[in-house]
Parts: structure tokens; C-alpha cells; sequence
């Protein structure tokens, strides 16, 4: 009888289950101890109970001791188990896998199957060649070029998931390899860079249009009903336009100083291209197929936003992907990156949901609002702007977001003597699309940029704080003064 190998027990360093220890501890640590505070005014023991263990979630996504997506998991878990959301077991299950329903879920879900179709197909890698061959002599001609293909569809297409996630990803997924960049080692090449630029962009553009990004049609109605103020699409285009341009001009430029590529240029990149898309020939089928599917979810998530969601156009477009061949089932089930995100976004989208269901984000609002009697009604609208601004860090969706804390915002504004309810409500409503830059899981594409592999969590967190404070400076720097000049 042969022997049977014995696989051989691989002992981690120590320093290394310190530091796994040490990650797994501050979370539980920092839970524990807003748990042991008394519960302050205002908010049930549960309410209270259900922050320690939101924030200890939070602090575990940015140690990670384990993959983010378990973290999320354990976390609704616990909330479920414990029942601190809702009161009776059936009832709180239900509310455990609420996210699991969430539309904006699926379709990060579906931007991980087009970018599939994309790559199973060579389309992909078709249109990265003929983006290099045109403007691959500059990575930063690059990011213009994925900046102004954003800003050209933002008008139309109300969902940044959609726009960016399920069009602009698919295509720019394959720049990075053709440079010799891939997740890992040789990311910050090129693809952090291109993966940064196509997010952070896509945040301005959802700001920039009403109809660039869902819940700013949500904030409208919103604004309707609590203050009774009625905001146009050029309103809302004109009220933002200076500060739009300034981001949108300036971001590949400024992302090139502050997360630099390696690769700043490569001249016998395009003469590259060329030759290999000499080598591919004429497009397959199946290339013709996918480019025809991607046009038809495009037309649809720009014109049928009326007559069909744009979650559900995702799925037929992948259904006809399976029908006529362009994708296996099987290749479906063995993609585990999207997979992974759907199960952590889910699950961080129901925290999140969890947070507005206790009563704490409409304790958090008014007690900020009482904190700020006697100021001034410019320093308090700015004041509120921050806070709305910078209270995204405890949600997952910004819809939830908007329909959580808008309203409670816009509430305790208004009843400030002198208060321009007007510019308030724009502004508030301005921050919901670049907001979005701030941590993995503020918006829609931010999981589907940062599940890519490209830019490293801890960067990830870092050019989140960088750009959100320089998007909410340059935002009120700009957006105030503007708003008071054309008096609005």
C-alpha cells in the first residue's frame, strides 16, 4: 500500500496571529465598550445597543481580521439572534435578510456578470485595445477619457451602479492587464489609478445631474413634503454647475499627483494595441452578441427608467447571456468575487436599514439641530451640511440615507429664524452623489470598484477621507457663495 501524503502543518508567526488577534479584539473592544455606556436620552436601550454593534461592524471592515463580507454576515447575525431590530423571531429574520432583496444589491450583483460577458467574450478586451490605440501614449489621457465617457452618460442614466458599475467597469476591467497591471503587486501600475478615477468621478456626476444618480429624485420628493419646495432639473443643474466642472476637470490630474501610477506613459503602447487587434481580427459572434446586449441595457436604463427597473434589465440581459451562450452557468457560480460582494453589501445594507428602524439616525439629526440654538443661520446650514455630509459613514445606501436623515435635516433647518430653506435643501441634496467617494460601500459602484482588487483596502479608506474632504471643501468654498449670488 502506497503511502498517503500528509499535508504539512504550516505554523503561522507569531507576530502574525498577534496582529490577527489584535484585529479581532479593537472591534469587540470598542462594541463592548459603547454597550457599557448608559444609553443617552432619547434612545431605547436596544437603539443603543444595536450602535455598539453597528460601530463595532464598522471597525471590523477597516481591521478586517476576517474578509469584509463575513464581518457584514456575523454582524446581522447577531443583530437577528439578539433581536435588537425587531422584537419577535420571525420578524427579525425577516429583517436579517432584507438586504438580500435590495434592487441596488442585485445590480452590483449583475455589473460582476457583464463584466463576465465582457471578458468570456474578448469584447473587453477589444475595447480596451481601441481605448489604449487612441489615447495609451498617457495613462492620464486615460483618466480623462473614463471622466468625460461618465460625465456624457450621467445625464441619462439615474443610476450610478448602472452607469459606472454596469457600462464604464466592464470595459476599463481589461485596461490594467494590458499594461502588465493586476490586482495584487503590480495594481498601482495602472489599475488603482484607472479603478480610482472611473469611481471617483462617477460620485461628481451623480451630484452634477438630477437624474445622475436615484435618490436625488427621492431627495426632490422628499423636499416637496417636508418643506414644500419644488426643485427643477435645471435648477438643480445650474445650482451645481461651477462646482461639477472644477471636480470633474480637475480629478484625473489631481488623482495623478495624489495616487500616481507607475506607468505615467508608454509610446509604443497604442503602435501595441494596434498589432493585437490585428491579431484578434474581426469580431466573433459572441463579441457581436454581448456588444448588442450591453446597447440594450444601455437604451434601457436610459429611456425605460419608467416602464422597466434597471435591476430587472440586468437580469434579463444576463438571462439572454446564459440563453444564447455567452456566458455558462457555471461560470456564473464560479465567479466568488461577485458572490462575495453581494453577500457583504447585502448584509451592510440591512445594518444600515437597521440604524434608521431603532430611531437612531432621527435621534442623531435632532440632537445635532438642538446642539446649535443662537448661531447663525449660515454657520448653522453649513454646520448641517458637514454633519449630513459626513453621517454617511453609518450607511450603506444612499438612499437610505436620504430617506433616513433628509427629511430630520431639513426639518430642524427650517425652523432656524432667517434660515434660506432653499439653499439648504440643495445643498443637502448636492452631497448625496459625491458623498459616495467616502468609504467602500457608500454607493452602489464603490463595492464593485473595491471587490476589483485594485486599490488596497487601507488606500481604499485613506483616498475615501482624502477625496470626501476635498470634495466637501471645494463644495461649500464653491456652492455657498454661488447660491447666495444667484439668489436661490
Amino acid at each position: 500500500m502506497q503511502d498517503v501524503p500528509v499535508a504539512k502543518k504550516v505554523d503561522t508567526p507569531p507576530a502574525d496571529r498577534k496582529s490577527s488577534i489584535w484585529k479581532a479584539l479593537v472591534p469587540l473592544i470598542i462594541g463592548l465598550a459603547i454597550a457599557l455606556i448608559p444609553h443617552p436620552a432619547g434612545l431605547t436601550p436596544k437603539a443603543w445597543y444595536f450602535f455598539a454593534l453597528f460601530t463595532a461592524v464598522i471597525v471590523g471592515l477597516i481591521m478586517e481580521p476576517v474578509p469584509a463580507a463575513a464581518i457584514g454576515f456575523i454582524g446581522v447575525s447577531l443583530a437577528g439572534a439578539l433581536m435588537i431590530v425587531e422584537e419577535t423571531p420571525d420578524k427579525s429574520i425577516a429583517w436579517a435578510l432584507r438586504g438580500f432583496g435590495n434592487s441596488t444589491v442585485w445590480l452590483i450583483f449583475a455589473a460582476f456578470m457583464l463584466a463576465l460577458g465582457y471578458e468570456k467574450t474578448g469584447l473587453g478586451r477589444r475595447l480596451g485595445l481601441l481605448l489604449v490605440k487612441r489615447l495609451g501614449k498617457s495613462t492620464l489621457g486615460l483618466g480623462y477619457a473614463i471622466a468625460l465617457t461618465d460625465l456624457i452618460l450621467a445625464p441619462f442614466m439615474p443610476s450610478n451602479t448602472a452607469r459606472s458599475g454596469g457600462t464604464i467597469f466592464p470595459i476599463i476591467r481589461n485596461l490594467p492587464g494590458l499594461y502588465g497591471s493586476e490586482p495584487g503587486e503590480t495594481a498601482r501600475k495602472i489599475g488603482s489609478y484607472i479603478m480610482w478615477t472611473a469611481l471617483a468621478t462617477t460620485c461628481v456626476t451623480s451630484s452634477m445631474f438630477l437624474t445622475g444618480l436615484a435618490p436625488n429624485l427621492l431627495a426632490i420628493e422628499l423636499i416637496k413634503k417636508t418643506v414644500n419646495l419644488q426643485i427643477s432639473w435645471t435648477t438643480w443643474f445650474a445650482g451645481f454647475l461651477p462646482t461639477g466642472i472644477i471636480l470633474v476637470a480637475a480629478l484625473p490630474a489631481l488623482i495623478f499627483k495624489i495616487y500616481p501610477p507607475e506607468i505615467k506613459s508608454s509610446l509604443e503602447a497604442p503602435k501595441w494595441a494596434g498589432e493585437e487587434l490585428n491579431k484578434m481580427g474581426q469580431m466573433t459572434r459572441k463579441e457581436i452578441l454581448m456588444a448588442l446586449l450591453a446597447f440594450l441595457a444601455l437604451i434601457l436604463w436610459i429611456f425605460g427608467q419608467n416602464f422597466i427597473n434597471a435591476t430587472t434589465v440586468a437580469m434579463v440581459v444576463i438571462s439572454l447571456m446564459i440563453v444564447l451562450g455567452i456566458v455558462s452557468w457555471n461560470d456564473i457560480l464560479s465567479d466568488k468575487s461577485a458572490w462575495n460582494v453581494l453577500a457583504w453589501f447585502a448584509t451592510l445594507v440591512a445594518l444600515a436599514d437597521g440604524l434608521a428602524t431603532v430611531g437612531f439616525t432621527a435621534w442623531l439629526g435632532k440632537g445635532a439641530a438642538t446642539l446649535l440654538a443662537g448661531v447663525s443661520p449660515t454657520s448653522i446650514m453649513i454646520f448641517l451640511v458637514v454633519v449630513f455630509f459626513v453621517s454617511h459613514y453609518l450607511f450603506a445606501s444612499v438612499t437610505a440615507h436620504a430617506t433616513a436623515m433628509l427629511p430630520v435635516f431639513l426639518a430642524a433647518g427650517a425652523g432656524v429664524p432667517g434660515m434660506n430653506v432653499t439653499m439648504l435643501a440643495l445643498l443637502l441634496a448636492y452631497s448625496l452623489g459625491i458623498m459616495g467617494i467616502i468609504t467602500p460601500y457608500a454607493t452602489g459602484p464603490s463595492p464593485i470598484y473595491f471587490g476589483s482588487g485594485y486599490i488596497a483596502r487601507k488606500d481604499f479608506w485613506i483616498l475615501g477621507l482624502i477625496f470626501g474632504a476635498i470634495y466637501l471643501v471645494v463644495f461649500l468654498a464653491v456652492n455657498v457663495p454661488f447660491l447666495f449670488m444667484i439668489r436661490l
